[in-house]
């Protein structure tokens, strides 16, 4: 009964982070971990067990629905649904070591384009045109990612679409709640569907996440843009950290 507690209580600090910006797996997955869940399990395990929390802070941030970076939302949405597909088959296919090993450098990468964002912006800008295929390009590669592991999407896609948009975090955070939650709707049935959850488990972390997300998307219409930036740098920041340590320099 205590170990599902805990559980419960780690699911709603992940659905909290996911709801201000992103980033809750690596509160839940770890916790699904030491309580003995192996890692792919964990893996799928967190998935289902945050997709409540977000659907509800998707539900939350419903008015606040927009294009991405002038793209339709309904092209957009596609895009990182197939990609959310294709990413939950990839991690089905392929041995946990691989993504352990590749993750720390995909979160470095969104942790510094979060803090150099704003100076990259204009140079990227002078580089790149935002057109359509460019962004349902990149839609679907942050579909994949979500759905092949998740940890961070949400601030990897913000990272991404800021440095192509001028709208700052506050204002992507609904489109982002939405296409998170987009990926792992197709992830998790993949999930269900080949026997890769940890049910009991799952069902304490997002009864926590449901709690978490629907306070956490109240309070991040509450909060300053810059704000919910700086925390969700220093958040980042030792995040990747801790799975480098995870991935790198484990005894």
């Amino acid at each position: 009964m205590t170990e599902l507690l805990l559980l419960a209580l780690a699911g709603c600090v992940g659905g909290a982070m996911n709801a201000l910006a992103g980033g809750g797996s690596f509160v839940t997955l770890p916790a699904l971990i030491a309580a003995g869940v192996p890692s792919v399990s964990a893996n799928t395990s967190s998935s289902v067990a945050l997709y409540p929390g977000g659907a509800v802070s998707a539900w939350v941030y419903r008015d606040g629905f927009a294009r991405v970076c002038g793209v339709p939302l309904r092209p957009t949405l596609a895009a990182t649904l197939v990609g959310g597909l294709v990413g939950a088959l990839l991690l089905l296919w392929t041995p946990s070591s691989v993504f352990d090993r590749v993750l720390p450098w995909l979160l470095l990468t969104a942790t510094a384009t979060l803090f150099f964002g704003p100076r990259l912006r204009t140079l990227v800008q002078k580089r790149f045109e935002p057109s359509a295929a460019l962004i349902l390009g990149l839609q679907f590669g942050l579909g994949v990612y979500g759905g092949y592991f998740g940890g961070a999407v949400g601030l990897m896609m913000m990272s991404a679409w800021s440095l192509l948009d001028e709208a700052d975090v506050k204002a992507l955070t609904p489109v982002k709640a939405l296409l998170v939650t987009a990926a792992n709707t197709v992830a998790i049935v993949c999930f269900a569907v080949a026997g890769a959850v940890h049910w009991v488990a799952a069902a304490a972390l997002g009864a926590g996440a449901v709690v978490g997300g629907y306070g956490g998307a109240h309070l991040g219409r509450r909060l300053p843009a810059g704000a919910i930036r700086w925390a969700t740098l220093i958040a980042t920041a030792s995040i990747t950290a801790a799975f480098f340590g995870r991935a790198y320099f484990k005894s």
